[in-house]
């Protein structure tokens, strides 16, 4: 993807290095996600504080997140508002 540089030993040494492109977000990560809980989903999770267990594959598949669009946010330390667009 590109170079870059590594610092190691308390910043004395140098390296290039060839950087690949990040797995940790987006569809490549949804994609790992999901082969995990597959993989998993006869495994059993504690919820609750500890009080209830359910199966990996009975947990739901989350959908992204909402907008947001129309709703006021809070800025400079709580005193003022925005509305996002």
């Amino acid at each position: 993807m590109g170079k870059v540089v590594r610092v190691g030993g308390r910043g004395t040494a140098r390296r290039v290095e060839t950087k690949e492109k990040d797995n940790w977000t987006g569809t490549a990560y949804k994609e790992y996600t999901d082969a995990r809980k597959s993989a998993a989903k006869n495994m059993f999770v504690t919820v609750g504080r500890g009080t209830r267990k359910i199966k990996m594959s009975d947990i739901a598949e989350t959908k992204g997140r909402s907008s947001g669009k129309g709703r006021r946010v809070s800025t400079n330390r709580g005193t003022g508002r925005r509305l996002v667009e």
